[in-house]
C-alpha cells in the first residue's frame, strides 16, 4: 500500500511550550510504532527520542549535537510522522526542514489551522485514530490527555 515509506522519522512533542525541564507524556510514540510496523512491517521508524530520554538534563554541546543529529535522520528519512497535541517548537523546526528538502510529513494535530503544520504538511489527521484507520488499523486507540 505504501511501497516507498522504509524509512519514517517519529517526531513530536517533548517539551512544547515548558518554562522548565518538564516534558509531555511520550505514550504516544509506542502507539505510533505500533501502528506503523502493524502497517508497514517493513519500515524503519526512527525515533530521535529513543535513547534520550534525559535530554533535557543535556548540556548545549550535547543538546545541539542530538538536535543536529535528529535532523540528518530527517534529510534520509522517506516520510516524517509529526505527532502535535499541541505547538512545539522543535517539531516546527523539523516540519520546517522537511518541506525545504521535500520529503513528506504526515501530521497528527488538531492544529490543522496552523500555518506550519498547513504549509508543510502533506497529509493531517485529527487524532492517532484516524491516522490509523488510514493505515488500515482499525483499532480504536485510547490516547492519554495531559
Amino acid at each position: 500500500m505504501f511501497p516507498n515509506m522504509k524509512k519514517i522519522f517519529l517526531a513530536g512533542i517533548i517539551q512544547g511550550s515548558a518554562r522548565d525541564k518538564s516534558i509531555h507524556s511520550q505514550d504516544y510514540r509506542e502507539m505510533i510504532k505500533t501502528i506503523i510496523s502493524d502497517a508497514l512491517p517493513d519500515a524503519v521508524v526512527i525515533d530521535p527520542y529513543d535513547g534520550h530520554q534525559d535530554s533535557v538534563n543535556y548540556d548545549d554541546s550535547k543538546g545541539k549535537a542530538v538536535f543536529e543529529m535528529a535532523l540528518e535522520n530527517i534529510r534520509q528519512s522517506d516520510l516524517v510522522i509529526a505527532f502535535l497535541p499541541c505547538a512545539s517548537m522543535g517539531t516546527a523546526i523539523e516540519l520546517w526542514e522537511c518541506y525545504r528538502t521535500g520529503i513528506p510529513v504526515w501530521s497528527i494535530t488538531e492544529m490543522k489551522d496552523n500555518w506550519i503544520v498547513r504549509f508543510c504538511s502533506e497529509k493531517i489527521f485529527e487524532n492517532i485514530e484516524s491516522f490509523a484507520e488510514y493505515l488500515g488499523e482499525y483499532k480504536v486507540i485510547p490516547v492519554k490527555k495531559r
